[in-house]
């Protein structure tokens, strides 16, 4: 489990193919910047702009990870070099800052809007119909690893749109400061209203 709260930002410096077909995945070298790497065992997870990824080996500068065909199919940020956002996975003793986050990516939005407003920066994504049933007002919402509140929710033809007010300190240690109009970003909804839809759909069958 994560709370979506970046630790650091990291780099993927290297990008190397497991085999030679075209459902083989990719080993990742990632630069871990100013992440403590102390703690962190083989086998350990670390969350990849929201994925979560088992750590196969420690590096002098970081770690690495394998990443399988399905993993990349299913995310971004993942299959090139670049910055990514960094999450350790949560223990017992730490503060829940964020919310709940499993490191499951559950889709892939768009942004359609992301300009400056005051001090702040208004971040506007569409999401697929399959997670729009998920996103409420004043809600959670995790892109790219990182823990948001939903300030508005509008829905469309094909999903929804929503919009998120991103603080200056949230643009400075993310990396939702690089993102683009028409750039896909990783979405994975609150936990919490996934089990409520659940328990909805099975008492009115």
């Amino acid at each position: 489990m994560f709370t979506g709260i970046v630790a650091a930002v990291g780099n993927i410096t290297s990008v190397q193919p497991l085999g030679n077909t075209a459902d083989a995945g990719v080993r990742l070298d990632i630069d871990a910047g100013p992440l403590a790497m102390d703690d962190v065992a083989l086998g350990d997870s670390i969350a990849l702009n929201g994925a979560c990824m088992t750590v196969v080996e420690k590096t002098a500068k970081g770690f690495t990870v394998d990443v399988s065909r399905e993993s990349l199919n299913l995310t971004v940020g993942l299959d090139a070099p670049g910055e990514v956002n960094l999450e350790k996975a949560l223990t017992l003793a730490e503060r829940l800052g964020g919310h709940l986050v499993s490191g499951h990516v559950d889709g892939l939005g768009v942004v359609s809007k992301f300009e400056p407003v005051g001090e702040s920066w208004e971040l506007v994504i569409e999401a697929p119909k399959s997670l729009a049933k998920y996103l409420a007002y004043k809600g959670s919402i995790v892109v790219n690893g990182v823990s948001l509140t939903v300030n508005r929710v509008e829905d469309v033809a094909n999903g929804c749109r929503f919009s998120i007010n991103l603080i200056p300190h949230t643009i400075q240690v993310t990396t939702l400061k690089h993102l683009k109009v028409g750039g896909k970003v990783n979405l994975e909804i609150d936990l919490i209203a996934r089990y409520v839809e659940r328990m909805l759909s099975t008492t009115n069958k």
